[in-house]
């Protein structure tokens, strides 16, 4: 169970490890949605993403025996990253599974930050059978890169931040994949903010989490053909418990309006975000009625880009136009 306090705990002991990120505005964006926007720019953060808050507060509470032993996790990129940095820190192994497809500039830093990477197969299937090898060959300690009320509880972290500076903002916009971050902020608001909602936005193409609000039970994807690489996870049983009790909506995007919320914000705000971490933006920018005149936080989750998959990005731009 995630209370107040497991928020407050969680963020005073990560607070020496991680970077207090940015709130940035622009006039500009304000103008074209007709909201009062307040971006959270955890593109700044250490790895590039959010999740070396979640990541670090996991580590931390490791044994000494555990941290003998190392630790697994699987992702796609950025909790893989978190966690290799995290461990860095510390002086701890980390083996990380990840996807053959995932982007060649997160499996680099993963390297750089020492990480061990094992291959696996583009499903999740893959990835958790995978992990378990590791468990059963290393005796590594698994840390879920969403499914883990203490990587939850640092998630939220971003979201109290934001609202120490902005405390009354109206609503919060967070992107959702396997639904840590959404969760952790959705926790964040609902105890830190002053009736501000919580809006998930997600892919057309990985749609589970608009689906399983609908349904109230979880849904999976059959597949996931989406620019985001970061949202491709399935929500869990911890991060769906607390979504379906504390998020108001959950909008989805196409790829072409992910990718051209991307390019909006490099080229207004002057900042590298990842296509992951635009979608909230173009999630009000979709429901602009629904946002109009209200003062609203924009989780931008991370700035790990690829930049070989530009040319991907422009021509999804492109497309029916």
């Amino acid at each position: 169970m995630i209370g107040k306090q497991e928020l407050i705990d969680a963020y005073n002991r990560i607070s020496p490890y991680i970077h207090k990120t940015p709130v940035f505005t622009s006039q500009t964006l304000n103008y074209i949605t007709g909201a009062q926007l307040y971006f959270k720019c955890e593109n700044f953060q250490k790895m590039g993403a959010f999740k070396m808050r979640g990541a670090m507060n996991a580590v931390l509470q490791l044994t000494d025996e555990e941290k003998e032993r190392g630790v697994v996790t699987h992702s796609s990129g950025n909790f893989a990253q978190a966690l290799s940095l995290s461990c860095k820190h510390l002086g701890i192994k980390s083996f990380i599974i990840m996807p053959s497809d995932s982007p060649q500039v997160k499996k680099d830093a993963v390297r750089g930050y020492g990480g061990i990477i094992i291959e696996c197969k583009p499903t999740l299937a893959a990835r958790e059978e995978t992990a378990m090898k590791i468990i059963e060959e290393k005796h590594a300690v698994l840390i879920h890169p969403f499914d883990s009320e203490n990587v939850i509880a640092g998630q939220g972290s971003a979201c109290m931040e934001l609202l120490e500076e902005q405390p009354d903002i109206e609503m919060i916009v967070v992107p959702v994949g396997g639904g840590g971050l959404i969760s952790g902020s959705a926790l964040a608001a609902k105890y830190f903010g002053t009736n501000c909602k919580t809006i998930g936005a997600e892919p057309f193409e990985a749609d589970d989490a608009f689906r399983s609000l609908q349904s109230g039970m979880i849904e999976m994807n059959v597949s996931t053909n989406t620019i985001a690489d970061g949202l491709k996870t399935q929500l869990s049983r911890n991060t769906f418990s607390i979504i379906y009790k504390n998020v108001e909506r959950i909008i989805r995007l196409t790829e072409r309006e992910i990718a051209e919320a991307m390019i909006t914000i490099w080229e207004r705000m002057k900042i590298i975000i990842e296509p992951s971490g635009a979608i909230a933006y173009a999630a009000i920018k979709r429901e602009r009625n629904y946002f109009k005149g209200k003062k609203t936080g924009v989780i931008l989750s991370g700035g790990n880009f690829d930049l070989m998959k530009l040319t991907e990005v422009m021509k999804l731009m492109n497309h029916d136009k």
